[in-house]
């Protein structure tokens, strides 16, 4: 009978210690995380059984109420993340910006109006925008493919995974409509200012 809570205690002890791994590995990572990842750091195989781990993390958040949030992405992958409403109130206390506000207005226009022509993108925005599309070309955020003469810019899976949207172009397009609460008719204002850089 010792023998067999004693056994319990310890599985208890390891599968704790598994969440508590998952959730170091989430955090620290800064990026989604497939299962494979999460396995190896904490020391489990099974898909389904890493699965219910990261998924038992995730609940513990949302019971929680915190803040943070762990979120299963379509592909499967897990990400720890900052709840949306919560950004806008801690924003300033990042330590550095991933973007510039002319590169970043520069890649929401490129994410909305994919695929788009650079020519366009250059025209809309303005000269600076071949620093922009160099500079979220190198951060892997866009991707170009030669057709002809002119290059058609997208968005990478990098870019869907850091902003935490859909794969998918079109469902990416209304997610993103939804965030910057834009109307499905709206125009979207992205026309280039003398401080943009």
């Amino acid at each position: 009978m010792e023998a067999q809570v004693s056994t319990n205690t310890a599985q208890l002890k390891t599968a704790d210690l598994q969440q508590q791994l998952c959730e170091a590995a989430l955090y620290v990572s800064g990026r989604p995380l497939d299962l494979k990842m999460i396995g190896s750091v904490i020391g489990a195989r099974s898909e389904d059984k890493i699965r219910g781990i990261a998924t038992a993390v995730a609940e513990r958040y949302r019971m929680a109420g915190s803040p943070i949030q762990v979120v299963e992405l379509p592909d499967g992958r897990f990400v720890m993340q900052l709840k949306a409403e919560f950004g806008k109130h801690v924003r300033k206390l990042a330590n550095r910006p991933l973007l510039t506000p002319g590169p970043l207005r520069t890649l929401s226009f490129i994410a909305l109006k994919q695929p788009v022509t650079q020519s366009y993108v250059v025209r809309v925005r303005g000269k600076l925008a071949y620093g922009h599309v160099k500079q979220l070309k190198d951060m892997d955020l866009i991707n170009d493919e030669r057709i002809g003469r002119t290059r058609m810019l997208r968005t990478t899976s990098t870019f869907a995974d850091y902003f935490n949207l859909n794969h998918d172009p079109s469902l990416m397009k209304k997610e993103l409509k939804k965030a910057l609460q834009l109307g499905e008719d709206a125009a979207l204002s992205l026309e280039p200012t003398k401080t943009d850089s």
